[in-house]
């Protein structure tokens, strides 16, 4: 080969290792990091200037709360119609059906039926967990069973509140392992054969009923671990045995709270965690102490009260929605309120997502989707985008609940069955 031949090589070669740079996959929820930011790029998020285009819309998702994923062009999601709840595929690209499987007896709530939590890509697999706690895998090309298991009848677990608000955890991926937290005397924390379903360890010194959240993964110390948001308390337990390394209950918890919501930020060796119902949040610091970890708590406020609709964390800042104070940004470390905003456009309380120090806010009322930037100087507006129509399945509340996702270029509302994609890269 020439020299010639030899740079036109290598030049082909970068372009193609460039070629997805401005694309990624979304594989799981809050996206493969766990931490509801999108590192894409070249997107127009300037939405006062040109509102993004409607690319289609899908309008058989069924009812419930399952934010998509995606993994190239495929996005992946569960719904219920007709006394089922089910699992489908969609082309990316166009918005139609690739499969769809029935995978059991519609989950039936005031609030919402259906499926809350997301559904997990690992290769060519998909994992879910539906509102009445079955944990599925299923074939990622049309969506076949190849195991499942009930986190009542098979793992003893339970859900905090007798309202029974219906299991909202997406299953997390780590090795072999599926990771998921049915809750209860067993353990709260059980980690599975992701080939199988088998048990290979439940965490047994940490037995609190399960919350409405889902785990994350961090590593102090040389110390693998699972963070999990339950019942009264945050904890950690080891990735290899389950053996609780540390928890740290809310100081302020009673019995009458009956939602913990949401998934936890860590970073650092720093855990931060907020829920509603006057709760607030929580700081903890984590440092390895020997083979355990030691866990001081920083903080506990009221300064960021979020029931719902989570939070992220930017630049050593803490966004999202306070019930005391509005839109926030608040310090890590030391949970000072930098600034608030009760309402922003015309939007209020809602879900959030990160995407290139931007914010794009999801109003729970009206579906209105709005962006700002991601700063600690105040509120920047970068307009607001409606959803083309309501849906006509009725619940108790009637939000748009569903946290918005930015993949492959496009922006994903879902108000129960309509799914819609704007196309984010239009000139």
């Amino acid at each position: 080969m020439n020299r010639n031949s030899i740079i036109i090589s290598i030049i082909a070669l970068l372009a193609l290792s460039c070629m997805d740079t401005s694309a990624q996959d979304w594989p799981q929820w809050l996206g493969a990091q766990r931490d509801n930011i999108s590192k894409e790029t070249g997107l127009n998020l300037d939405w006062s200037a040109k509102k993004p285009p409607l690319l289609w819309t899908f309008r058989q998702a069924g009812a419930g709360y399952s934010a998509p994923t995606i993994v190239g062009t495929t996005l992946y999601c569960q719904g219920a119609a007709d006394g089922s709840d089910f699992a489908f595929a969609l082309d990316l690209r166009t918005g139609a059906q690739l499969w769809k499987q029935i995978l059991g007896t519609e989950f039936i709530m005031d609030r919402g039926n259906g499926s809350r939590g997301s559904v997990t890509v690992d290769g060519n697999r998909l994992y879910l967990v539906r509102g009445g706690g079955q944990l599925h895998c299923l074939s990622a090309a049309d969506g076949s069973l190849i195991w499942q298991k009930d986190f009542r009848t098979d793992l003893g677990g339970n859900i905090m509140s007798q309202m029974d608000w219906g299991f909202s955890e997406s299953p997390l991926i780590d090795g072999n392992l599926v990771i998921c937290t049915p809750g209860g005397d067993q353990g709260t924390v059980a980690a599975l054969d992701k080939n199988t379903g088998n048990v290979v360890w439940r965490s047994k010194d940490l037995k609190v009923l399960s919350g409405y959240t889902s785990a994350v993964i961090t590593e102090v110390g040389g110390i693998r671990q699972y963070v999990v948001h339950a019942t009264g308390c945050v904890a950690g337990v080891a990735a290899k045995d389950g053996r609780l390394l540390w928890k740290v209950d809310y100081p302020t918890w009673s019995e009458k709270i009956s939602s913990v919501l949401n998934t936890p930020v860590v970073h650092d060796n720093f855990v931060y965690v907020s829920t509603g119902q006057n709760l607030g949040c929580m700081g903890v610091k984590l440092a390895k102490d020997g083979e355990n970890i030691k866990a001081e708590m920083v903080y506990a406020n009221r300064n960021l009260v979020n029931q719902h609709g989570g939070y992220l964390l930017n630049d050593n800042h803490i966004y999202g929605f306070s019930d005391v104070s509005g839109w926030s940004c608040q310090d890590l470390q030391t949970s000072e309120l930098v600034w608030s905003q009760r309402k922003i456009g015309e939007g209020g309380k809602g879900s959030i997502l990160g995407v290139n120090n931007r914010l794009i806010l999801l109003d729970e009322r009206t579906g209105l989707t709005s962006v700002i930037a991601a700063s600690t100087d105040g509120v920047k507006e970068f307009g607001s985008l409606e959803i083309p129509e309501r849906t006509k399945i009725e619940t108790i509340d009637n939000m748009v609940w569903t946290h918005p996702v930015v993949a492959a270029g496009k922006l994903f509302i879902r108000n129960q069955d309509l799914l819609f994609c704007f196309d984010l890269k239009a000139n």
